[in-house]
Formats: C-alpha cells, sequence, structure tokens
C-alpha cells in the first residue's frame, strides 16, 4: 500500500506521459483492467438503469433506462473526439487546469502504445466508463420531468465543462493532483460532481407535479434491487480496478469495498428498524449504495477497520441528509442523487485524509506529510469541486434554456415520458 501512495503521489508531479511511460506489458495488469472495464461498464448498463428505472413510477420507466442508454452513447462519441485529450493529454503550458488538444479523436494510440504496464487502448477505454457513469448519475435528480433533447445537451455539456477539466485536475496531472489530493476512485471527479449537479438542476427545474404532498413510491422494487446487486459487483471494477494493476493494492480495494458496502446497507437498515418499527430494502439498497460511494476515494488508501467506520458513517449521514433534504428543505432531488453520492463523495475524500495514516491502518502518509497537513488538501479538493461544479451546472442549464425547454409541460409530465417522450411503453400489460 505504501508503494500505491509513492506512485500516485509521483504520478501527480509528473505529466501524464511520463508517469505511464514503460517498455514492457503486463498481461496480468492488463486482463485485470479488461475486466475491471467490463464491470464498470456493467455499473451503467444495465446496473445503473435498473436500479434508476425500479425507483421511479411505472410511466417514467423506459425513459430513465433510455436516458442512461443515451448518456453512454454521447459520452463515448465526446470521449474520442476530445474527452480523453481533455482530460489526460499534457496540456502544454495549461497542464495544471486542462489536457489541452493534442490527443483529440485519440491521436498517437496504437495498438503498441503503453499507459504503465497495461496498453493505453486499455487505459482510455477504463477511465471512459467513468466519464460514462458520472452524468448517468446525475439523471435521478431531475427524473421524470426534464426533456431528452435538454438531457442530451446539457450531459454533453457538462461532460466538456465539469467532468473533464476536475478530472484532469485530480488524475491527470493537474494542480490537485500535484498539490496531493488523495482520490483514489472518484470521491471528488464522480460523486461530488455528480451529487452537486444533481441537486443544482433538481433546484433549477423545480420539484415533480404534486412533491411533496403526494407519495411517489418506487414501481418496482424488484428492478432496483436487482440493479443493486449489479452495481455492487461492478464497483470491485470502479475501485479495485483503479490500481491499474492486479496485485495488493487492488486486492485491498476490492475488501474495503466490499466492507463498507455491507455496513452501509446494515447501518441504514438498523436506522430504519429503530425509527419505523421495520427495515426496507429501499433503505438496504441506498445504504449499500452509500457505503459504496462514501469509501471510493479512500478505497485505495485504507485498512478494513476503516472502511467498517467509513460504511457506518455513510449508511447514518447519508440517511439524515436524505431525510433533510426532502421532508425539511423540500427539494426534489428524486432518487436522491446528492444525499447519497455528493454527501458521501465529500466525507469519503475527508476520511482518506485521515484513515490513510498508518496508525490507523491505512497505507501511510509521505515524509514529512502530517494527517493536518492533509486533511487541508483534502478540504481544498471538496471545496474547490462543489464550487466549479455548481456555478457551471448552473450556467449549462441556462445556456441550454436558451435553445430548448428544460422541463417538459404539465400534460407530458402527467402522462409520463414513456409515451411523451419515445412513444413507447415499459410494460404492455
Amino acid at each position: 500500500m505504501k508503494k500505491s501512495v509513492f506512485l500516485i503521489t509521483c504520478a501527480a508531479l509528473l505529466p501524464f506521459s511520463s508517469v505511464f511511460a514503460a517498455d514492457e506489458i503486463s498481461a496480468a495488469d492488463t486482463a485485470w483492467i479488461l475486466t475491471s472495464t467490463a464491470l464498470v461498464l456493467f455499473m451503467t448498463l444495465p446496473g445503473l438503469a435498473l436500479f434508476y428505472g425500479g425507483l421511479v413510477r411505472s410511466k417514467n420507466v423506459l425513459s430513465v433506462l433510455m436516458q442512461c442508454f443515451a448518456i453512454t452513447c454521447v459520452a463515448t462519441i465526446i470521449w474520442v473526439i476530445v474527452g480523453y485529450s481533455i482530460a489526460f493529454g499534457d496540456g502544454g503550458s495549461g497542464n495544471a487546469y486542462w489536457g489541452g488538444l493534442s490527443r483529440v479523436f485519440l491521436s498517437g494510440m496504437s495498438r503498441d502504445a503503453l499507459a504503465g504496464s497495461i496498453p493505453e487502448t486499455v487505459f482510455s477505454m477504463f477511465q471512459l466508463t467513468f466519464a460514462i457513469i458520472t452524468p448517468a448519475l446525475i439523471v435521478g435528480g431531475f427524473a421524470e420531468r426534464m426533456r431528452f433533447s435538454a438531457i442530451l445537451m446539457f450531459s454533453a455539456l457538462w461532460l466538456l465543462l465539469v467532468y473533464l477539466p476536475i478530472c484532469h485536475w485530480v488524475w491527470g496531472g493537474g494542480w490537485l493532483g500535484q498539490l496531493g489530493l488523495l482520490d483514489f476512485a472518484g470521491g471528488t471527479v464522480v460523486h461530488i460532481t455528480a451529487g452537486v449537479a444533481a441537486i443544482v438542476t433538481a433546484m433549477v427545474l423545480g420539484n415533480r407535479r404534486g412533491f411533496p404532498r403526494s407519495a411517489m413510491m418506487p414501481h418496482n422494487m424488484t428492478m432496483t434491487i436487482t440493479g443493486a446487486g449489479m452495481l455492487w459487483v461492478g464497483w470491485f471494477g470502479f475501485n479495485a480496478g483503479s490500481a491499474l494493476s492486479a496485485g495488493g493494492d487492488a486486492g485491498m480495494a476490492m475488501l474495503v469495498t466490499h466492507i463498507s458496502a455491507a455496513m452501509g446497507a446494515f447501518t441504514w437498515m438498523m436506522i430504519e428498524w429503530k425509527r419505523y418499527g421495520k427495515p426496507s430494502a429501499l433503505g438496504a439498497v441506498t445504504g449499500m449504495v452509500a457505503g459504496l460511494g462514501t469509501i471510493t476515494p479512500a478505497s485505495g488508501f485504507v485498512g478494513p477497520v476503516a472502511a467498517l467506520f467509513i460504511g457506518l458513517a455513510a449508511g447514518s449521514v447519508c440517511y439524515f441528509a436524505t431525510v433533510f433534504i426532502k421532508q425539511s428543505l423540500k427539494i426534489d432531488d428524486s432518487l436522491d442523487v446528492f444525499p447519497v453520492h455528493g454527501v458521501g463523495g465529500i466525507m469519503g475524500t475527508l476520511a482518506a485524509g485521515v484513515f490513510v495514516a498508518s496508525e490507523l491502518g491505512g497505507a501511510g502518509l509521505a515524509e514529512g506529510v502530517s494527517i493536518g497537513g492533509q486533511l487541508g488538501v483534502q478540504a481544498l479538493g471538496v471545496v474547490t469541486t462543489i464550487a466549479w461544479t455548481a456555478l457551471v451546472t448552473y450556467l449549462i442549464l441556462k445556456l441550454v434554456a436558451v435553445f430548448v425547454e428544460l422541463r417538459v409541460n404539465e400534460e407530458d409530465e402527467t402522462v409520463g415520458l414513456d409515451l411523451t417522450a419515445h412513444e413507447e411503453s415499459g410494460y404492455n400489460l
């Protein structure tokens, strides 16, 4: 684990092309990252699509599945044209803030090009799956009321202006990575950005008709739990794959990921059991996702005991954050993206700066770095990510609104987006 911290520190301080220079390919590492790539894509299609699809009302199930599918297509096209270059190009003089345009259309990516001990094609495809799932997570914030055309425009602009720059700042040799921010698999890059974007979008669009007066219960919990199981399994590729090698770092990341997920689900169930007399399946899977999201940034730096505490915090804090946002603030973040992913990403990013200490079973801090100093870096990463995401997401929504109406009309919302947006139905019974 100490080797992992050393390599990641070096990666933050050197240009991308220098860090990943290597002389020979590792078949074991390549096989693992190929597997991880498939697992992360499996998280979006069908995992997240089924998870979200079961949580909405039956008249909107197909629209959610379609949105996840379409975002996968849009993100892939953007990634090939310019996304990979912005995130992982060298950027020239602007290296600290964006990767530049030297790698547009994946320029220079041959069969023989390496990124460390794996082919660069595999590294690029692995990172693409992260760029796919992040805007797909935001769907939960505006579910059941945003126009399909607006979703496509928003997702494309959001990838270009929010996800890709922050990805470069943290993982592509940018300024947050140079400061030593610890984000192993996406606390800032994925979960905080998606959570903040979701709640900003929910507030700009406004609540669904009838919220919070009318109950808007999930229409198919069997579908949701099936998707949740796929997310749990796929998350092993998400976190353990971020080691970019098949070894002890990947093994520990997988172990702590599983522990936190289990603890998060169990904690959420126990809180519900205490408050309402019965635990719910919805609570169990939501707690699981909270545990997974919260451990993500710390998964490469902490040990099993820390994972228990992180899962406990995820299940409890995210639970009360959900209650507060919906019942107290009455913000219709439809599928709880911010309280689960946003709050979880914030906690996990800060926790990485504490539990990384070798005294607490973590990978150990670099020489001369204190827990207090590392926490300051982690907090800076959190605040910067929140501020940039909130501001740019709001501006993107206002820009999209100039060209297309963001929200469907009252009649279409009443009928449901399956029929009004796609002229199809999720069920024909």
